[in-house]
């Protein structure tokens, strides 16, 4: 692999509403960009307040941590353009590294406001940035004597290159990384007039002269001195290269560089070299975590593994194809046909045996055996798994040596001490007979799931696919909206038409996604639209990643079929990135023209013109492309990466295992299920191993998230992994296809777990089916979430809002929310279920509530129903307890409520603080009885399964189109029709009521409506003649009156009311 050098790359665009500093209202100004010790400048843009520059500055990186360091961009006035006596600082934007540590291809322009550099600056305006880093192949040094050449001839114009970047500092783009210009280039900024430029211009370009020589040196040091370590072998040099990609893409390092060119006396004079040890930042999270070595699996129990790798074989017969099996603790195991690798037959297979339930004593495991034999099949003999090899004479033939060890004596392995090297074994001929000839490399060890060859082991629970079903970690792919504005289509027909029959629309195709604008008329063959589209697009985005648009044509009869006219095809790598409002240029298409045949035989063919396209598209990257559902959305961050904030904690999932699971499938007589769970948090799923042929399996893995918002919901559920194939079907019998069914799923909602507290306990699994609601069994999980930052930063997050500003600057239409969601599940179960091994689609849409969407469910508008009671119960209670102390049930609580209500009268100022504390009483008090743990999920009560009948049940699982016969629509239809009746008589009774407030002033009855008015009059004096306290306090006593002094009709002013006129009796 060819060695690459990172830069970061400063696209300085433009700037805007800028501050005029030449007192003749503009400004000359040019950017000045710091990073890491290094300086760039764009030329000056003369006397323009919205100057553009297109200028790429690039920076180099000599480590990846040194992303890690801030970008400062300085906006200043060039002073020898235009003199000012005010101070030339226009503006400074300082840049995190999250907001520009993305590759070349992700970045957008984006806008900056200009910040002031001390209290009593005076900005303004905005600067546009784009900021990206790239990866360029290092070159291979030249030979010595040509290096030499080189740096003797560039000698003489790099200092007068100095003297000239000293006389002129701002003249000339500055960059240290570039060579001098020839004199042609720089004859035209020679032109300008020279005037004596400011002291910070001369630091700059004493700077940049200092680095330009100091980059020279850098460069021509590694040729003139060859190295001896330059040559190493390809097998190192690879295993190298390895290890240096599995956290970032490979970056030379100065200091190193440097190293390698000093020879060996230099080496020996200088000593050993040591480099401080960086913290580990972790990859998307922008928050630093110490290297503290593999996993812990603090929330999980220990369990140990008897581990087997199988390396090697030597001195086998020439004709042989080997196998290896090991038998341990009661299972047994076998590689596949090992490869010929000169005079070695090579597997490099590792098994894992579960021992007991650890106990934190090795000499308390029990003792056992580890047999490891060797086999010669042939080739059309599988190896059986489930047979017993040593009841069968016949396969002695077969056996080339065996091993045996005692369990009890095989090492203990912690994972923080090095792998356990494997060791030659000379192998013995079968029945004692002696030496079989041949040597086996192998490793025996025990360890627990947190060794790190527990991940690739073959688990000796696991089924025979184990190569589908190891737990795996998988990301979802990064989704933006495309949209695409049609704007019009010119020379769309080949003559133009009058015809307001004929309808023209555009139909858009992005994958299985497809869109059609309205129908336009077509007059003067140039129909508009202005209709925004809007797709679900996943990177990366290929050349063969393409939105094709189609012109299409309709009649007027209702079943004409649409007729093409023009295709074209956009690639959505052409397609511009955005991340705010701005308006995107817009482009012309010219449309391929379609071929028709004419309407007789033997007539040939005829092109039909395809014309233009006018559209305008770009890639949403501020907008968050939800694939969950809004009670369960697990990530709110935005699609382009430099609008991401930095993580708030981490989320820590323990999977223990499942106990009491139900039999999904008869295995042999008897049931049997493969179980494993995912889990997703984010854009990353965690899936767990498959344990086959276990009702209660335990898993014991540990999983870790970053957590971006806090009012997130973590998801976990349980899948039965079908076989490939059934093993008591005939073998006439189709194989079924292999898939995953579901067993229950369980959501946590993380910001009801507190800070640094363990949450362990068991989730019931509890699956909707048909027949109603069905215990799975239950999972025991255990959850901890640890706050990265300080306490504001979690307290602050609950005042930001939850999805990013192009929600609200430029919202999307509620009715297409949901289309796309189910689009950009579709998009993501895609991609997953090209993963290797794949997770499998239906688990991908199971997952993310879009498997098949459901339509009108009873049972759920009873739920949601009692959900509202429950939530306003609050109230009810209020107007009971009111009511009794009304009816004076409890005499001394009225009369502190009249004590209470002349204290307030009196004194109003004290009503928002009385209500204050009395809300903050009630949450002290209730603090006593908060929940313990996350609150079990799904509730079989709060859904109202248990009560719901199997007609409603098959109602809900009914799709859309319903499949079910007539009889069976039509009395849905009736009973949704009694239903419909219930809420037409009550809209009826809201409406009468809110046309008898109307009908107060309307006069439409004269004689209530002069009633009302006299009324009114009468009132108005009186609250003007008495105090508005005595008023207050008068009328709370005569509503807390004695029930003797009451009489029980209703009152006049609610007969009153009643008898006022609406307009029921008007409806026909």
């Amino acid at each position: 692999m060819a060695a690459t050098m990172r830069k970061l790359v400063v696209e300085v665009v433009e700037a805007r509403n800028l501050l005029p500093k030449d007192g003749t209202g503009t400004s000359s100004p040019y950017v000045r960009v710091d990073f890491d010790g290094q300086r760039r400048k764009t030329r000056t843009a003369q006397r323009e307040l919205n100057p553009t520059w297109n200028e790429a500055l690039e920076f180099d990186v000599a480590a990846a941590a040194d992303l890690d360091e801030p970008l400062e961009v300085d906006v200043f006035h060039d002073v020898r353009v235009g003199p000012s006596r005010r101070n030339n600082f226009l503006g400074r934007v300082r840049l995190d590294s999250r907001q520009f540590c993305v590759r070349k291809g992700e970045e957008a322009l984006m806008h900056f406001p200009l910040e002031k550099k001390s209290f009593f600056s005076w900005v303004r305006g905005e600067i546009g940035l784009k900021v990206y880093y790239v990866d360029d192949p290092v070159p291979d040094p030249v030979p010595a004597p040509a290096a030499a050449a080189a740096a003797a001839a560039a000698a003489e114009p790099d200092n007068s290159a100095a003297i000239d970047s000293s006389n002129e500092p701002n003249s000339v783009h500055e960059n240290c990384n570039e060579p001098a210009a020839p004199p042609p280039a720089e004859a035209p900024n020679a032109e300008k007039p020279a005037e004596a430029p400011p002291a910070e211009a001369e630091a700059d370009g004493a700077t940049a002269a200092a680095s330009a020589a100091t980059s020279e040196l850098e460069e021509t040091a590694p040729a003139a001195v060859p190295t001896e370590n330059s040559e190493k072998p390809a097998e190192e040099s690879d295993r190298q290269n390895m290890e240096a990609n599995e956290e970032a893409p490979p970056e030379p390092i100065a200091a190193a560089a440097a190293a390698e060119t000093r020879s060996e006396p230099e080496k020996e004079a200088a000593g050993p070299e040591w480099a401080p040890l960086r913290p580990r930042r972790m990859k998307g999270m922008g928050a630093e975590i110490a290297r503290e070595g593999p996993a812990k699996y603090d929330l999980v129990d220990k369990m140990q593994y008897l581990f087997v790798r199988v390396v090697r074989a030597r001195g086998l017969p020439a004709g042989a194809a080997p196998r290896v099996r090991v038998a341990a603790h009661g299972r047994r195991a076998s590689t596949r046909e090992a490869r010929r690798a000169g005079p070695h037959h090579e597997w490099d297979r590792t098994f894992a045996f579960a021992r007991e339930p650890y106990s934190g004593d090795p000499a308390a495991a029990p003792a056992a055996s580890l047999e490891v034999s060797v086999w010669d099949l042939p080739p059309g003999e599988e190896d059986d798994h489930d047979a017993d090899a040593d009841d069968a004479e016949g396969e002695e033939r077969h056996l080339l040596g065996a091993l045996c060890f005692d369990a009890s004596e095989v090492p203990l392995r912690d994972p923080p001490d090095s792998p356990l090297a494997p060791q030659w074994y000379r192998l013995e001929g079968p029945r004692g007979g002696g030496g079989g000839g041949g040597q086996l490399m192998l490793a025996t060890w025990i360890g627990t799931q947190a060794d790190e060859s527990f991940a690739d082991a073959w688990k000796a629970d696991a089924p025979p696919s184990a190569g589908s079903s190891r737990s795996k970690v998988y990301v979802s792919p990064k989704l933006w909206y495309l949209r695409v504005t049609v704007i019009e289509a010119q020379d769309a027909l080949a003559s133009p038409t009058r015809d307001a029959a004929i309808a023209v629309a555009v139909r858009a195709a992005l994958g299985s996604q497809v869109l059609r604008t309205r129908a336009a008329a077509c007059r003067g063959g140039a129909p508009s639209w202005n209709e925004d589209l809007i797709f679900v697009a996943a990177e990366p985005f290929g050349e063969d990643e393409r939105l094709l648009l189609s012109l299409e044509i309709r009649g007027a009869a209702k079943d004409a079929a649409a007729a093409a006219v023009g295709s074209a095809a956009l690639p959505l790598s052409a397609v511009e990135r955005r991340v705010d409002d701005r308006t995107v240029a817009t482009r012309w298409l010219d449309l391929l023209p379609t071929v028709k045949k004419k309407g007789g035989p033997g007539q040939g063919h005829g092109h039909v013109p395809g014309g233009r396209l006018h559209v305008r598209a770009c890639l949403d990257g501020g907008y968050h492309v939800a694939d969950e559902a809004p009670h369960a959305c697990s990530d709110y961050r935005p699609a382009a990466r430099q609008l991401w904030r930095a993580p708030l904690g981490a989320v820590e999932l323990g999977v223990v295992g499942c106990r009491g699971l139900l039999p999904m499938r008869t295995l042999r007589g008897k049931g049997s299920t493969d179980a494993y769970a995912v889990a997703k948090y984010g854009p990353k799923w965690a899936r767990t191993r498959t344990v086959a042929d276990s009702l209660d399996p335990a898993w014991n893995e540990q999983y870790t998230w970053p957590v971006y918002d806090p009012c997130t919901v973590l998801t976990l559920a349980v899948f039965d992994e079908s076989p490939p194939s059934d093993p008591d079907a005939g073998p006439k019998d189709p194989a079924p296809p292999p898939c995953s069914r579901p067993m229950g799923k369980v959501r946590i909602r993380v910001s009801t777990l507190e800070t640094d507290r363990v949450y362990r306990g068991s989730y019931p699994l509890i699956l909707m089916l048909p027949g109603g609601a069905k215990r799975m069994g239950e999972i025991e999980l255990a959850v901890r979430f640890a706050r990265a930052g300080s306490v504001l930063d979690l307290v602050h997050a609950y005042g930001l809002p939850m999805l990013p500003p192009m929600h609200h600057v430029r919202p999307i239409p509620p009715a297409l929310q949901e289309p796309l969601r189910l689009a950009a599940a579709r998009v993501s179960a895609a991609h997953l279920s090209r993963s290797e091994p794949s997770l499998r689609r239906e688990v991908v849409l199971w997952m993310l509530d879009a498997a098949e969407p459901r339509g009108f469910s009873m049972r759920k508008v009873r739920a949601n129903w009692h959900r509202i009671v429950a939530a306003l119960a609050w109230t009810a209670n209020a107007a009971r307890w009111v009511e009794d102390t009304r009816n004076w049930r409890n005499p001394t609580a009225t009369a502190l409520a009249h004590g209470a209500l002349v204290l307030l009268a009196w004194h109003p100022d004290l009503l928002l603080p009385v209500l204050a504390v009395h809300f903050a009483a009630v949450g002290a008090w209730r603090y006593r009885r908060r929940p313990q743990g996350p609150v079990p999920h799904p509730c079989v009560r709060v859904s109202m399964a248990e009560t719901a009948d199997r007609e409603e049940l098959d109602e809900e699982f009914d799709p859309v189109p319903s499949t079910r016969a007539a009889e069976v629509v039509r009395a849905r239809y009736d009973r949704l029709r009694a239903v419909g009746a219930r809420v037409q008589a009550m809209l009826g009774d809201v409406a009468a009521q809110a046309e008898r407030v109307q009908a107060m002033a309307t006069w439409r009855d004269p004689r209530a409506t002069g009633m009302f008015v006299a009324m009114c009059l009468a009132v108005a004096v009186v609250l003007y003649v008495v105090p508005s306290r005595m008023m207050a306090v008068a009328a709370g006593f005569y509503y807390l009156r004695h029930p003797m002094f009451r009489d029980r009709m209703p009152p006049a002013a609610h007969n009153f009311f009643r008898r006022l006129p609406a307009l029921s009796e008007r409806i026909i």
